[in-house]
């Protein structure tokens, strides 16, 4: 019986050691193998590997996939106008070389989001003092985050880490400051809008003046015209009546005396105080009235 515990510990203490001096690196991660706290062996390719038992020998694992660090609030700089602006980062990275890796920070993440942070942030720092809003919004966006990754990823490399990318996210004014643009767009809006209305209002009064005068010169040409055709027309009725009278001088008489009463007795409430055996009523007392008097004279 004390022979098969003693096999059984035996075997018990054998498997954990063989299980203790293997371990398993996938492709997800870096192995640093230990000696004492001294840094012993790198692995970076994925297997299956072996080490001593502990604690002569221990292992940790680092995470070589890409991570991304986000600055939890946007930074306050100050460009080259002298504005204040805020600047939301992001930040693509990864651990190529371990060793020196675990060296600046050793197995803390958080040492390691925060020296990048710093990092990047020196580097918004002094490209965006060197440039206006305007270059850093939209003209010179690309060149200033071309000029961050540079300078972030060669100072990564003294860490371990490579920087894959820099993007500014979110570059606005401080709230004073928009505040204060958005009032100057408001009054630049208005200032345009007023010359608008006052341009308009002076072209609309030149056409108005334009059409006031093309209108005089057209009645005017107009009455001309008809004056002109008044004038023709009076004359040729005139030729008219001349030449058909002319052919009984009598009958033209009557007719005109015809138009005399008709003008005369238009309202049979007016009233004339005439002899009646005036002139004006020859031809009322019949038609050979007029040309019987006419041959007594």
């Amino acid at each position: 019986m004390g022979r098969l515990v003693t096999s059984v510990i035996v075997a018990v203490v054998a498997i954990w050691l063989a299980s203790s001096t293997i371990f398993v690196v996938d492709q997800r991660s870096s192995a640093i193998v230990f000696a004492l706290g001294e840094v012993k062996q790198v692995i970076t390719e994925p297997g299956l590997h072996f080490k001593l038992p502990p604690p002569f020998q221990n292992v940790m694992y680092l995470d070589k996939r890409i991570q991304t660090l986000d600055t939890p609030d946007a930074d306050r700089f100050i460009t080259a106008e002298k504005m204040n602006v805020l600047v939301d980062a992001y930040v693509k990275w990864r651990i190529v070389d371990p060793r020196l890796y675990f060296v600046s920070f050793g197995a803390d993440e958080r040492r390691t989001q925060d020296r990048l942070s710093q990092i990047v942030k020196a580097a918004l720092n002094d490209e965006i003092t060197k440039r206006t809003v305007r270059e850093v919004i939209s003209s010179q966006r690309n060149n200033v985050m071309d000029a961050i990754q540079a300078r972030v990823a060669n100072e990564a490399k003294q860490i371990g880490v490579e920087v894959i990318d820099v993007r500014l996210r979110r570059v606005d004014y401080v709230d004073q400051i928009n505040n204060s643009v958005f009032e100057r767009m408001k009054s630049e809006r208005v200032r345009v809008a007023n010359e608008l209305r006052s341009t308009g209002a002076a072209e609309s009064e030149k056409i108005r003046a334009d059409a006031d005068r093309q209108r005089v010169v057209i009645l005017a040409e107009a009455y001309r015209e008809s004056e002109k055709i008044r004038g023709a027309g009076d004359s040729k009725a005139s030729q008219i009546y001349a030449q058909a009278f002319g052919q009984n001088p009598e009958f033209f008489k009557f007719y005109r005396s015809l138009e005399a009463y008709r003008a005369s007795f238009k309202n049979r409430h007016d009233v004339m105080v005439v002899d009646p055996s005036s002139e004006f009523f020859k031809y009322f007392k019949g038609i050979g009235a007029g040309s019987a008097s006419t041959s007594k004279k």
